[in-house]
C-alpha cells in the first residue's frame, strides 16, 4: 500500500513554527513527510530539516517524497525521545523549530497486516517500530488483569475496562488472543447492549489503550520533553499536535511549567528557588480543526496543536 496520509493541522503548524528560511527544523515524527515537505519549500539552501521516525514504511515514503530537497535534508530512523542524540551526531546542538505530530497514520492504521486497526482482522501487532519485541499479542496474552484494566482504564478511558480484562483473562486461558478481530469480540461480549450500539465502534477506546502501551508513547513524550524545548535556539518553537486527552494534558502542563518555573510559595516576596523561565506559551487554549479539515478528515477530530516560543 501507498503511504497515504493527510497532514492534521499542516496550515496551522508552519505558521506556528515562524519558519526562518535559514533555520534548523526537525520533525520528530516525520511520517509521510506531509509537514515536512511545507516545512523543507519554505527553507533557503543554508537551511536544514532533520526528519526523524521510527517505521521503517515512513522512513522509505518520506525519503522520496522529499527527494527534491536532498540537499537540505537528513532522514534518520529513531524515536524522538533519542532527538538530543540524534542532532549530536548530526553536529547540531540547536535548532530552530520542532514538531512533533502524536497521531497514528492513516497508512498504519489502514494497511492490516499492521494490526493497528479494529475495522479488518489481522494479526495483533501494534508496534510503530516493527524491529522492537513487544507487540499487542503480548499485551494481550501475557499482562496481569490488574494491569490490563489499569491500562485500558488509563489510557483509553474504557468505562469497561474491568470487564474487558476479565474477558480478556478468560479467553486466553483456552487459548491465546492472536488477531484484531477475535480481541474486538472478546470486548463486544463485555460489553452492555447499550454500549456496544451507541456512537462510535465499542473497541476504539481498548485498541488505542494497548497501542500506547505497545509503544511507550505516555512515557517517550514525558521523557522527550524537556530535551526539545533545551534544543531550541532563543525564539525557536516546539509545535505539539495530540489526539489523545492524556498527552494533551501532559504537553498544556508542561508548556505552563516552562513559562513560571518559580516553586516558591505564592506569599514569598520575592523568588528564592532561583528557576527562570524558559519562553512563553503561544497557544493559550489549543488550536484545532477547522470546518473545512475536519469534513475533509474525520480523522483530524480529536487533533490539537500547542506551541511554545524558547526564550533565553
Amino acid at each position: 500500500m501507498e503511504f497515504n496520509h493527510i497532514s492534521v493541522l499542516l496550515k496551522e503548524c508552519i505558521e506556528g513554527l515562524n519558519i526562518d528560511p535559514e533555520g534548523i527544523y526537525v520533525d520528530g515524527t516525520l511520517g509521510g513527510a506531509g509537514h515536512g515537505y511545507e516545512v523543507c519549500r519554505r527553507l533557503s539552501e543554508r537551511g536544514r530539516f532533520i526528519g526523524i521516525d521510527q517505521d521503517e514504511d515512513a522512513i522509505k515514503a518520506s525519503t522520496e517524497r522529499l527527494c527534491e530537497f536532498r540537499d537540505k535534508v537528513t532522514i534518520i530512523k529513531s524515536n524522538y525521545v533519542h532527538m538530543k542524540q540524534v542532532l549530536a551526531e548530526q553536529g547540531i546542538d540547536e535548532v530552530n523549530g520542532i514538531l512533533l505530530d502524536l497521531g497514528v497514520s492513516s497508512y498504519q492504521l489502514d494497511t492490516e497486516e499492521r494490526g493497528f486497526s479494529y475495522m479488518a482482522d489481522a494479526v495483533l501487532d501494534m508496534r510503530m517500530d516493527r524491529t522492537q519485541m513487544l507487540t499487542a499479542a503480548d499485551v494481550v496474552n501475557s499482562y496481569p488483569e490488574e494491569k490490563l484494566c489499569q491500562i485500558l482504564r488509563d489510557y483509553g478511558e474504557e468505562r469497561f475496562a474491568r470487564s474487558i480484562a476479565k474477558h480478556i483473562v478468560q479467553r486466553r486461558q483456552e487459548r491465546a488472543i492472536e488477531t484484531t478481530g477475535e480481541l474486538v469480540d472478546i470486548i463486544r461480549a463485555s460489553m452492555p447492549a447499550k454500549a456496544k450500539n451507541s456512537k462510535g465502534h465499542p473497541a476504539k477506546r481498548s485498541f488505542q489503550a494497548i497501542r500506547i502501551e505497545v509503544n511507550h508513547e505516555l512515557e517517550v513524550l514525558q521523557e522527550a520533553l524537556e530535551d526539545m524545548v533545551s534544543l531550541l535556539a532563543d525564539g525557536g518553537r516546539l509545535c505539539i499536535i495530540t489526539f489523545h486527552s492524556l498527552e494533551d494534558r501532559m504537553v498544556k502542563n508542561f508548556y505552563r511549567r516552562m513559562e513560571h518555573p518559580c516553586t516558591c510559595p505564592p506569599d514569598f516576596p520575592v523568588c528564592v528557588c532561583g528557576n527562570k523561565t524558559k519562553g512563553k506559551v503561544i497557544t493559550r487554549k489549543p488550536i484545532l480543526p477547522g470546518e473545512e479539515e475536519l469534513a475533509g478528515n474525520k480523522r483530524s477530530k480529536s487533533a490539537k496543536l500547542r506551541i511554545f516560543e524558547r526564550r533565553d
